[in-house]
């Protein structure tokens, strides 16, 4: 099965049709103020009028509580919600009867103490996205451009679809999918030609050597 590619944090229509144009399967709006990539629902909605059908429009939030994902979803038609904070499985449970709506919940790892979460969040979220955890004093929970060993990931079963995250590129996605044999990536930062401002060249080169099939 091909590689499911995400690609996140997406502000500008260049970014957006280059992610489009080069089969993304997934493309990520980031709906929290401290981002570089933050977009206002009204905003994202106008991006989100581009996008086919068949191509799932994500909508990333951190923490978030009630009247935060109202608001949004009152503006913005998501087709999932991807949960970046230290939401709890109760809270993840909470807002996907709540919204009604299919919840990737992101799990940071730093070593072997912290895989024990992917089976906690597996019993709840519908989509994991395995991501490097963030430094104790970083302003944000992802996009920050860093990686984890991903040797953690080798020949781990996981008990719901996942997606790979946390300092990859276009130089270094085949290797790493090679080495975890993850069924989807994501990236944000890694094809960026700017914060917030996505490179489409790096784009379609990402896309690239993330779906050809492995050697």
């Amino acid at each position: 099965m091909a590689v499911a590619v995400k690609i996140c944090g997406l502000t500008e229509a260049a970014g957006l049709s280059a992610a489009i144009g080069a089969g993304a399967r997934y493309l990520g709006f980031v709906f929290f103020a401290k981002s570089p990539r933050h977009l206002a629902p009204q905003a994202a909605a106008q991006l989100a009028a581009q996008v086919p059908l068949g191509v799932a429009k994500v909508g990333l939030f951190v923490d978030p509580d009630d009247a935060a994902l109202d608001a949004t979803l009152a503006h913005m038609p998501l087709d999932m919600i991807q949960l970046h904070g230290n939401e709890t499985p109760a809270r993840v449970a909470a807002i996907k009867a709540r919204t009604g709506l299919p919840v990737m919940k992101a799990v940071g790892l730093a070593g072997p103490r912290d895989l024990d979460a992917l089976w906690d969040y597996g019993l709840v979220a519908d989509m994991l996205l395995i991501d490097a955890k963030p430094p104790k004093d970083a302003e944000l929970p992802g996009g920050n451009g860093l990686a984890f060993d991903w040797r953690l990931l080798a020949g781990r079963q996981i008990l719901k679809p996942w997606l790979l995250a946390g300092g990859l590129t276009p130089e270094n996605v085949a290797q790493a999918v090679r080495l975890t044999r993850a069924p989807g990536v994501d990236v944000s930062s890694g094809v960026e030609s700017a914060p917030g401002v996505k490179d489409p060249e790096r784009v379609r080169r990402f896309i690239a050597r993330a779906t050809a099939p492995i050697l």
